[in-house]
């Protein structure tokens, strides 16, 4: 124990030194580390500071020295960075110098080049020149134009011309002073003051009331009775038992020579009398009218001057329009009654006219008694209704008979009762009067009109009588005329006729009573044309809707859309490189007068034959090319034929130039129609842009058109009406016209390949979405449908090429009712131009491509979207078909594409094929 004690003790003292030791150790290391850096410190201090400020080896040294020896270095590197980038600058500079003194060198050859080139061209242009003129003047040897005569005025003094040898012996060319009526007067015609003559209040008031307000709207007449061509005066109808009673002949012809432009002998006066009623009236018969022409609905055979007088239609609308809605429809074509006729032949003279002296009117029917077939017209009819094998109705008593004269066969009832039975009658017979002498009779002309208006085909019993203007209508075509002796084969004539030729001469019926007889103003037109049709006198230029044009700024130039650039496999061939230009006038005013007579008066069912040339519709001044083509021109410009792609490059058609106008129908779509006129930029042949401004708030101040190289003409409309879509602006000086809504898009390869079919079908619609109509049997009435199909009777106008004609026809021909029925409902002014061109010209319209709708992305909603769309245009079609008599829209399932449409053609055999 005391060991292990002991030991400790001792053991204990090392461990106390090792402490010691260690303490010391820590000590003098902390003095090393914290007094020792101190003490150098303040010794290098102090050398410095013994060994001044100049010599200092660690402290700072004055004013910076050691950064400015630093900043030296990097000045001096900079210098000599710098002084290398001006020898390259320097370097470059003579380099730059001389590469300007070379391209002054090129610039100035240019410029030599450029005048070198100029008095190329210059000479180039004088010899185009030359040869411009010399063209001129072979074309003027070969083509001499010719002056305009001398317009003759008449004068009061003239000396009066030899009175012809008798009286019936005057005809134009003896009686008629040719020198009033040069053919480029434009047939002026003064209307006398029906109330400044003595008889004028014996007239019948309705008569004259409807006569003057037909003369206000006709283009003929004229103020200024210096400048006349014709003289027209209102003689008749006189009115039943009037008080006075009519003058005697001598003094009738006093009252006549007291005219104020009479001059003696009354040459180049028409005397018209027209009939309203039943009554035959003729109180000019035995009174001298000198070289005064006639025009009346009844002649005796003496009077009547073949080719100087003329047979007038009866007026019976007077004061009214006729109501379509009541006339009955063309189909079916046959009817109840295979014919009717309904007459008395009254033995007694009842005439609304008096006793005259001898050689009267009266007497002279009476005188002569005349060999009559009537009685074996009255049996042999008898006989075949007692046959029965056709319904047919004849009478021959009338409970109340109108007036008539003895040879005459009178009228039966009243107006409704005989239009009740002729609008069940397939045939109306009309037996002339048995006087061979009466060759026209007013009594006769009514039982016509009443027949046409109601769509009976008239059958005339008598080839001597004297039909409205005969000369000039080929009433053929309308009417059957037989002789009076067929009358037992009259049944088996009518029997045999087909019905294609009983619908064509009913049409035909119907377009003759609606441009000639239903109305006063058609009726004034008509005698007035057929005066001036027989002088070979040009019609009138029919008028041009003025195009009020809203002036507007064009904006930037308008780029190309590359989808619509983009052509795939149709090549556009020759783009236009020519300023616009316009389709040539018509050339042939002073010859289609005379060599075009029947075309312009009967219409036969054909192209352009069924509205166009009527009194109502003169002459228009841009269908020269379509009158003419295929006769008047040479098949040029259409490519080489059996070519291949020299084919699809060329414009084709016959005529070697032409151009046409956009026509687009907008409505506050600002943005929707910018666009749609940006991506007309750089359309080939597109002479300019028609806006129809159809609202009547003006565009917007700083709205920007879009240039497109081409005019584009903003047109204000009078009111907001999808009527002026059609309208026959002024501005349009070609005779295409594209259709287009302000939303539809087309490419300009199809736009192109359209125009190219249009070209060779002019007188047909050429468009892209097409529609057809269908009957709904369960209904009983017409459909219009736009679902897709293989067939189509439609081609909607929101994208089509048609002529501009049809826009004369739709304005100024085409019945009234129908553009009020598309102002009405804002609607089906589309179907309507389609129902008038396949009325005209009896074709279906073509579809080109196979586009059935068209997308407007963005687009306002348009009224095709409302559900009310259809159920109008349903509406609309069944309305159009009462008004035209009967369903004129064509079935087609013919679809045009391009002769090598999606056809690839090796390179090496685009020039030429082997057809076998």
């Amino acid at each position: 124990m005391q060991r292990n004690g002991g030991g400790g003790v001792a053991g204990g003292q090392p461990w106390v030194l090792r402490r010691i030791r260690l303490t010391w150790l820590s000590f003098m290391l902390f003095f090393i580390l914290v007094f020792f850096p101190l003490i150098a410190h303040y010794y290098l201090t102090t050398i410095d500071e013994a060994v001044g400020p100049d010599k200092r080896l660690f402290g700072p040294r004055p004013g910076g020295e050691l950064c400015e020896a630093k900043h030296v270095q990097d000045l001096c590197r900079i210098r000599e960075s710098v002084s290398e980038e001006l020898l390259q600058l320097e370097a470059k500079r003579q380099e730059l110098n001389g590469e300007i003194a070379r391209l002054n060198l090129r610039i100035e050859a240019c410029k030599r080049s450029i005048d070198s080139a100029k008095q190329d061209l210059l000479q180039l242009k004088n010899v185009i020149s030359q040869t411009e003129h010399s063209y001129k003047e072979l074309m003027a040897q070969n083509q001499p134009k010719l002056s305009l005569p001398v317009r003759l005025l008449p004068d009061k003094d003239d000396p009066p011309l030899p009175p012809p040898k008798s009286p019936r012996a005057c005809r134009l060319r003896s009686c008629f002073d040719y020198a009033r009526c040069p053919l480029t007067s434009g047939f002026p015609v003064y209307v006398y003051d029906a109330g400044a003559y003595a008889w004028a209040e014996r007239i019948d008031p309705l008569v004259r009331q409807a006569f003057e307000a037909a003369v206000k709207t006709n283009i003929y007449v004229t103020a200024d009775p210096s400048v006349a061509c014709l003289y027209l005066v209102l003689v008749g109808e006189l009115q039943e038992n009037a008080s006075p009673p009519p003058p005697p002949p001598a003094e009738l012809e006093k009252q006549l020579k007291a005219l104020p432009y009479w001059r003696a002998d009354g040459r180049n006066h028409l005397l018209l009398h027209l009939s309203r009623q039943s009554v035959t009236q003729n109180f000019l018969y035995n009174v001298s009218t000198g070289r005064a022409a006639v025009a009346q609905a009844t002649f005796l055979e003496r009077q009547y001057r073949e080719g100087f007088d003329l047979v007038v239609s009866p007026l019976v609308h007077a004061l009214s329009e006729p109501n379509f809605l009541e006339i009955p429809p063309q189909v079916p074509v046959k009817r109840k009654y295979l014919f009717t006729f309904q007459g008395e032949r009254l033995e007694s003279l009842r005439s609304s006219l008096q006793e005259a002296p001898p050689q009267s009117f009266e007497e002279e029917i009476e005188r002569d008694p005349p060999a009559d077939y009537d009685d074996r017209i009255i049996g042999t009819l008898k006989a075949v209704a007692d046959s029965r094998l056709d319904q047919v109705l004849v009478e021959f008593t009338c409970k109340a008979p109108r007036a008539s004269l003895p040879t005459e066969w009178a009228l039966c009832g009243e107006r409704d009762e005989r239009l009740g039975v002729l609008k069940v009658s397939t045939f109306a017979l009309v037996i002339v009067p048995g006087d061979g002498q009466l060759v026209a009779s007013a009594g006769c002309g009514m039982r016509l009109f009443e027949a046409l208006e109601a769509g009976a085909i008239p059958v005339v019993l008598g080839d001597h009588a004297k039909l409205p203007y005969h000369q000039h209508i080929r009433w053929s075509e309308a009417a059957i005329v037989v002789p009076k002796p067929r009358i037992t084969e009259l049944h088996f004539l009518l029997r045999s006729l087909s019905d294609s030729d009983l619908l064509n001469m009913r049409r035909q019926g119907r377009f003759l009573w609606e441009a000639y007889f239903s109305t006063a103003e058609s009726v004034l037109s008509t005698v007035l044309a057929s005066v001036r049709t027989s002088l070979q006198v040009p019609a009138a230029p029919i008028r041009e809707e003025h195009a009020r044009e809203i002036p507007h700024k064009a904006g930037k130039l308008a780029g190309t859309d590359a989808n619509l650039a983009d052509n795939g496999d149709l090549d556009l061939g020759p783009v236009e490189t020519e300023p616009p230009y316009a389709s040539p006038r018509f050339l042939r005013n002073f010859t289609y007068t005379a060599s075009d007579v029947y075309r312009a008066w009967n219409r036969a069912p054909g192209p352009f034959h069924l509205f166009p040339h009527t009194p109502l519709d003169p002459v228009l001044p841009s269908e020269a090319k379509f009158l003419g083509s295929g006769t008047g021109f040479r098949p040029i410009g259409g490519g080489t034929g059996g070519s291949g792609k020299e084919f699809q490059a060329a414009l084709g058609g016959n005529v070697p130039r032409e151009q046409f106008t956009v026509v687009m129908l907008t409505y506050e779509r600002e943005e929707v129609l910018m666009n749609s006129l940006e991506r007309l930029n750089g359309l080939p042949y597109l002479n300019k842009v028609v806006v129809v401004w159809n609202s009547p708030k003006p565009p917007s101040d700083d709205l920007l058109w879009p240039d497109i190289g081409l005019p584009i003409v903003v047109v204000h409309t009078e009111k907001n009406s999808l009527n002026n879509r059609f309208l026959p602006w002024d501005a349009v000086e070609t005779e295409a016209i594209l259709s287009i809504d302000d939303d539809a898009h087309l490419r300009h390869d199809e736009i192109m390949f359209g125009f190219r079919v249009w070209r060779e079908a002019r007188d047909r619609i050429v468009g892209f979405p097409g529609r057809f109509h269908a009957w709904d049997l369960n209904h009983q009435s017409w459909l219009y449908n736009s679902n897709y199909s293989c067939e189509l009777s439609m081609v909607l106008t929101g994208a089509a090429f048609f002529h501009k004609y049809y826009a004369y026809l739709y304005s100024y021909v085409m019945p009234m009712a129908i553009r009020d029925m598309v102002d009405e409902y804002i609607n089906c002014e589309d179907i309507a131009m389609n129902f008038l061109v396949s009325h005209i010209t009896r074709k279906p319209p073509i579809k080109v491509t196979s586009r059935w709708t068209f997308r407007c992305p963005g687009c306002p909603q348009a009224l095709s979207h409302d559900d009310s769309h259809f159920h109008e245009r349903h509406k609309c079609i069944n309305f159009f078909v009462k008004v035209y008599g009967y369903m004129p829209l064509l079935y087609t399932q013919f679809r045009v594409d391009s002769v090598l449409f999606k056809t690839r053609l090796p390179h090496d055999k685009t020039k030429c094929f082997k057809f076998i």
